[in-house]
C-alpha cells in the first residue's frame, strides 16, 4: 500500500499535536478500534509513533482518518481513497488535508446511514418492489456497499425520500427520467461552475498567503467553517434563484398568451 509513502515507520508524531491511542483516536474519529485498525492495514494512515510496546497516534492520523470519511461519504471505495491519498503530498500536514477534506465534505445534511433491505423499506415507509429500488439507484438517490464481509447494503442519498413518494405519483416513468436528466445536466454544469469560484477565490487566495505567512490550524478550522457557511448559502440562494426563473418563465408564457 502508498498511502502512507514518506512516512517512517516508529517515526515520531507530526505537527506536535496530542498523542493519543489507538482507542482515543478511534474515539475521536468517531469509529470504532477494529475499524480504525482495519483502515490501518490497508495502509491509509501513515505508521504510528512506537515508544515501548505503545503505539501513539497523532492530529495527522485523526486528519486522515477524518479525510476518509469525508471520501465515504460522497461513496468513494477503500481502493479509490488509497489512490486518492497516495496523490497527496507526503509531508501534507493538518491545516493541508482540513482544507481538502473542506473541499470534499458532503453538501447534504446528516451521517450516510447504510441499511439492510428490510431496514430500507422501514425508511421508505414501505414495502419497496425490486424494480422501485433499480429506479431510485438509477435515479442516483440510492447506493449500493458491501461491508467488510461483503453483505449488500443500501445507502440512501439526500432526496430519497422525495423519489419514494415521486414513485407513487401517476406519473409515468418516462417523464420522470427525463425530469431527472434535465435536472442532472443543469446542475452538474452548475456545480461545476461554483466549485471552480470556490476554489479560486476562496481557496488558492488562502493558499498563497500560507506561502508567505504559517497558518495555525485555527486558521485552516476557521476556512473550513468559512467554505460551510458559504455551502449553505449557495443552496440557499440555488432554490430561490431556480424559483425566480420559474416565475419569469410563467410570466412569459402568460405574456404569450
Amino acid at each position: 500500500m502508498s498511502a502512507a509513502a514518506g512516512f517512517q515507520p516508529g517515526g515520531e508524531p507530526d505537527e506536535g499535536g496530542a498523542l493519543r491511542t489507538v482507542d482515543e483516536l478511534a474515539a475521536a474519529a468517531g469509529l470504532t478500534v477494529r475499524t480504525t485498525r482495519y483502515y490501518a492495514s490497508l495502509g491509509l494512515l501513515p505508521p504510528p509513533a512506537r515508544r515501548g510496546r505503545m503505539a501513539w497516534y497523532d492530529d495527522n492520523h485523526l486528519a486522515r482518518l477524518e479525510m476518509i470519511r469525508a471520501l465515504q461519504d460522497h461513496g468513494f471505495t477503500l481502493q479509490a481513497i488509497e489512490k486518492y491519498l497516495a496523490s497527496l503530498p507526503a509531508d501534507a500536514g493538518v491545516e493541508d488535508l482540513a482544507v481538502q477534506r473542506a473541499m470534499l465534505t458532503s453538501w447534504t445534511v446528516g451521517e450516510p446511514v447504510e441499511l439492510t433491505r428490510r431496514q430500507l423499506d422501514q425508511h421508505a415507509g414501505r414495502r419497496l418492489t425490486d424494480d422501485e429500488v433499480a429506479l431510485i439507484e438509477e435515479f442516483g438517490l440510492l447506493r449500493r456497499v458491501a461491508d467488510e464481509r461483503g453483505v449488500t447494503r443500501f445507502v440512501p442519498v439526500h432526496g430519497f425520500d422525495v423519489a419514494v413518494e415521486l414513485l407513487q405519483v401517476d406519473i409515468p416513468v418516462a417523464g420522470m427520467r427525463a425530469a431527472g436528466e434535465a435536472i442532472e445536466k443543469h446542475m452538474s454544469a452548475l456545480a461545476e461552475e461554483l466549485t471552480s469560484v470556490l476554489h479560486h477565490e476562496v481557496v488558492e487566495p488562502w493558499r498563497r498567503e500560507r506561502s508567505h505567512s504559517q497558518h495555525s490550524r485555527e486558521d485552516a478550522a476557521q476556512l473550513e467553517n468559512t467554505i460551510g457557511t458559504l455551502r449553505r448559502l449557495t443552496l440557499e440562494a440555488i432554490v430561490r434563484g431556480f424559483q425566480r426563473s420559474a416565475n419569469k418563465v410563467i410570466t412569459r408564457s402568460l405574456d404569450r398568451g
